[in-house]
């Protein structure tokens, strides 16, 4: 429960990223900065690369939270993590310095599992819009009304003209039965 109340924090940070709230951006560099400062560090870099290498994924990080539909299926340091981990070995291979890879940093399969993971559950989440542009009315507003808006199946079955709000469950149950199919035709 506590890491999930993490990602509702990180996302929130996220989505006042994507406002242009300052306070965002410096909550940010002050939780995460020194981090990936060490790690780029312990893996022949200097303070100017971390320097650089985090402020090309804060990049990355303020062109997804534009979109707004980018979700963090992982906490924001472990997306970040991944994401300078990712560019900084991608410099240490192609850059002036053409030297192999410690060790230590080809082998970390964290990192690398933490980026998977996340882009495993973003393409999850693209085939499931696609399943939901696909539903149709009512099903898509009866769905985003429970799961997004959290509304009670009370208020759904008064806004959809439903008698009771065991009939709006059983409608809801058909309209996920059919998601579901979407998704996994897919």
């Amino acid at each position: 429960m506590n890491h999930l109340l993490h990602i509702e924090k990180d996302q929130e940070l996220l989505h006042r990223l994507a406002a242009n709230d300052d306070k965002a951006l410096e909550i940010i560099y002050l939780e995460h900065y020194p981090m990936i400062e060490r790690m780029i560090l312990q893996h022949n870099g200097s303070a100017d690369d971390a320097k650089d290498i985090f402020q090309e994924s804060m990049i990355v990080l303020y062109e997804k939270a534009k979109e707004g539909n980018f979700v963090l299926s992982s906490r924001l340091k472990t997306f970040l993590y991944a994401v300078c981990r990712r560019m900084w070995l991608k410099k240490l291979q192609s850059g002036p310095y053409n030297s192999p890879l410690p060790e230590d940093v080809e082998e970390s399969p964290d990192a690398a599992d933490a980026l998977e993971t996340h882009l495993e559950k973003d393409a999850q989440f693209r085939q499931m819009e696609a399943a939901m542009g696909k539903i149709g009315e009512p099903c898509k507003t009866i769905l985003e009304e429970y799961y997004i808006h959290r509304r009670s199946m009370q208020e759904i079955a008064g806004q959809f003209g439903y008698t009771n709000a065991e009939n709006a469950k059983n409608q809801k149950y058909k309209c996920l039965m059919r998601l579901k199919k979407l998704f996994f035709a897919n």
